[in-house]
């Protein structure tokens, strides 16, 4: 059959929605949701990261790199951990080599930077995949949950902010630094 000219863009559009539909979509029913409280996680050095170290406190997770434009925000992420860890907030970095190659390190080069560049002794995770394929289940589960949006992270530096009682609260994009007063209040509204 062939479609008028005036309804082709719009079959396409159609045919491109049915796709869409069709395409398996991440904690359908038939999946159970991986929850922040159920995942093991393991630090930069191998070992893994005991649990009461995020048990009832509200989380930041970043996705973090040392060759990134944003990898300044480190200073403030330090600052923000320190000014609020006795208030019951814990800054989690993940590095991530997904964007640009900008993490490429080994676990102790990426420790030494960290601690020797920027004085960082909040956690940081073992290197992980944010995206694609092999997408960490900590990052399924923070892309997955209502307020993660479903969307790739798009860059280094973007933000999660988990409550104290493991549900995903707020995404920040890379440009929201972390003294922004937008992402201050969402910290201390959890707090």
């Amino acid at each position: 059959m062939r479609l008028p000219s005036v309804l082709l863009p719009i079959a396409i559009s159609l045919v491109g929605c049915s796709a869409i539909a069709d395409a398996p979509q991440p904690n359908t029913p038939h999946e159970a949701p991986v929850t922040l409280q159920s995942l093991s996680l393991t630090q930069l050095d191998g070992t893994p990261l005991p649990p009461e170290t995020l048990a009832g406190k509200a989380v930041l997770f970043v996705n973090v790199a040392s060759r990134c434009g944003y990898t300044r925000q480190y200073d403030g992420l330090q600052a923000l951990y320190a000014d609020k860890v006795d208030d019951g907030l814990v800054v989690v970095g993940i590095p991530c080599n997904q964007f640009g190659g900008q993490e490429p390190g080994s676990a102790e080069e990426i420790a030494t930077f960290c601690r020797v560049n920027y004085g960082v002794n909040f956690p940081i995770l073992a290197k992980q995949d944010v995206n694609g394929a092999d997408r960490s289940a900590l990052y399924a589960s923070l892309i997955g949950s209502s307020a993660g949006g479903g969307a790739d992270v798009a860059w280094n530096f973007e933000k999660f902010l988990v409550a104290p009682d493991g549900t995903v609260s707020a995404r920040f994009p890379s440009s929201v630094e972390p003294n922004s007063p937008e992402l201050i209040a969402a910290i201390n509204a959890l707090l």
